[in-house]
């Protein structure tokens, strides 16, 4: 049987955390010099790339769950410094996310989310909101991953979709995250 729609989101979600794990487990390897050091991208750095994933996650996120953050999200654009920084605290709003995505139904998918923009409320709906978010973090992941590329370090693989045939291969991350495949597909 083919996942609904509101499994597609939780999935979704699941492998939006299981990309930022891979990709920051991966910046570990990283100087703290090399994380921050100026390479070609939309943000200057690893460090600005991946530090502004997390803080629009957090305006996001904050928005889904009825919070009133607004672009306080952002008054610090490189909250977390360092890898060792950054990876709980994005792990935190990714788990945030999926605690979001999990309590989806069908009819709150329609249902209408406001966003604190300071000077105005902006109002979207919940799926487009959440579509919107992922290729957010699709966008500057894949930038961030280019970056990695310039280094010694080996970028991950962020190209995959949770392949069933593949499960093996990603056990131990998800053991890592505390998950199972059915943690995503249920049974």
């Amino acid at each position: 049987m083919p996942a609904d729609l509101v499994q597609t989101y939780r999935a979704f979600a699941h492998n939006n955390a299981w990309a930022n794990h891979r990709l920051l487990a991966a910046c570990a390897g990283l100087s703290e010099v090399d994380f921050a050091a100026e390479r070609t991208g939309f943000f200057p750095s690893l460090q600005q790339t991946l530090n502004h994933i997390y803080v629009i996650d957090l305006f996001y996120v904050d928005a889904l769950e009825g919070g009133w953050l607004g672009p306080r999200a952002w008054a610090d654009e490189v909250p977390c410094p360092s890898v060792a920084e950054l990876r709980p605290a994005q792990r935190a709003v990714d788990r945030r996310l999926i605690a979001v995505c999990d309590a989806l139904t069908p009819d709150l998918l329609g249902s209408m989310v406001r966003i604190n923009r300071d000077t105005t409320v902006q109002t979207e709906r919940r799926d487009r909101l959440l579509m919107h978010l992922f290729q957010h973090q699709v966008h500057h992941r894949g930038q961030a991953h280019a970056m990695l590329a310039g280094t010694a370090v080996k970028p991950p693989q962020l190209d995959e979709f949770f392949a069933a045939g593949e499960a093996p291969l990603r056990a131990a991350e998800f053991a890592e995250l505390g998950w199972s495949e059915a943690t995503i597909w249920g049974g």
